[in-house]
């Protein structure tokens, strides 16, 4: 029998870093890639030390009903709306994320998709694919947004959120940003942009991005009532969470032309996409990928690995979320 610490994998990791974390742990893995039901999920964490975990697993206190040697469970993502923070922290568990080591590439595939929304890129491309396309024409071939020294709206203000700023200086774009807490003085001077009022915002802004954390007093952020603000040949982008947009709200807005088009890499229920979203043109929709790449999520694994490995022995892991709980 192992002495090795046991250590639970929830879901499938690059093989080669699954076998360097067999080096120092005796691992119970989950390739097949399979998502555990809640019943399997605590019967999972009942005989381990630590766990790697992603947002499709729900760490709460049912979970956690009978993990006696659980000393962390490390999530693979900075966002932790799957944890119950304070249920795991009164079962003395560690909590951990893997913050800045997706940033740039997220604030990437932002821009990107606010590009795409802008110009229309996934409508023409089925608009050609459909066999649509019989001539050029100046007034019928998809017409978009322009980006270029229009006003970019900024909800959340964290590193992803100034670092999607700093690349719509490059379009000479006007950036105005809400956030809970205005930036210091130096940093907005950084990213060029001007601190507004959510309500500002979204009457003012020709392209709306989301990048805030998901908790219970940003559900629905964005709902009928802050699109009915918006311009109606504005985008809005949610790179964020699901359940900070109202997806049935938006689908009606869109479906009414309320506002031009949305780009979506998250959804409430996800993999669910609300039904209505998938009939209509005027959306962009991604499989919740805006850190998906290999360079990155081979960054987050290994995060997740070191504050992991962290915990285990005795230290404190470097992106501890509940540091009440360690008691080195």
């Amino acid at each position: 029998m192992s002495n090795k610490p046991k250590v639970l994998v929830a879901r499938a990791i690059f093989p080669d870093l699954l076998v360097k974390l067999e080096g120092s742990f005796d691992v119970r893995s989950n390739q097949a890639d399979q998502v555990f039901t809640p019943e399997e999920l605590q019967k999972e964490l009942a005989n381990v030390d630590g766990a790697l975990v992603t947002g499709s697993e729900r760490i709460d206190a049912a979970a956690l009903a009978n993990a006696k040697n659980l000393k962390i469970v490390a999530n693979i993502s900075v966002g932790y709306n799957n944890f119950d923070v304070p249920a795991i922290t009164t079962a003395g568990v560690m909590a951990s994320n893997t913050p800045d080591v997706l940033t740039d590439s997220t604030a990437d595939f932002g821009f990107a998709l606010l590009m795409a929304t802008a110009r229309r890129v996934t409508e023409s491309e089925r608009w050609i694919r459909d066999g649509n396309w019989d001539k050029w024409s100046i007034v019928t071939n998809p017409l978009g947004m322009d980006l270029h020294h229009s006003t970019l709206g900024i909800i959340g203000m964290g590193r992803i959120g100034q670092g999607i700023a700093k690349r719509a200086l490059g379009f000479g774009m006007k950036v105005i940003y809400h956030n809970r807490s205005r930036l210091p003085e130096a940093d907005e001077k950084a990213c060029g942009a001007t601190y507004v009022s959510k309500e500002e915002l979204l009457r003012t802004a020709d392209h709306v991005i989301l990048v805030l954390p998901y908790t219970a007093e940003n559900h629905h952020t964005i709902g009928a009532k802050e699109i009915a603000l918006m311009k109606p040949t504005a985008t809005l982008v949610n790179i964020a969470r699901g359940g900070i947009v109202d997806d049935a709200a938006l689908a009606q807005a869109l479906k009414e032309k309320k506002i031009f088009a949305a780009g979506l890499d998250v959804f409430e229920g996800e993999p669910k996409v609300h039904p209505e979203l998938l009939k209509l043109s005027n959306v962009v929709l991604a499989p919740h990928i805006a850190s998906a790449t290999e360079k990155t999520r081979r960054a987050m694994i290994d995060l997740a690995v070191e504050n992991l490995r962290a915990a285990i022995d005795g230290k404190q892991p470097p992106s501890l979320i509940n540091k009440e709980v360690f008691k080195g």
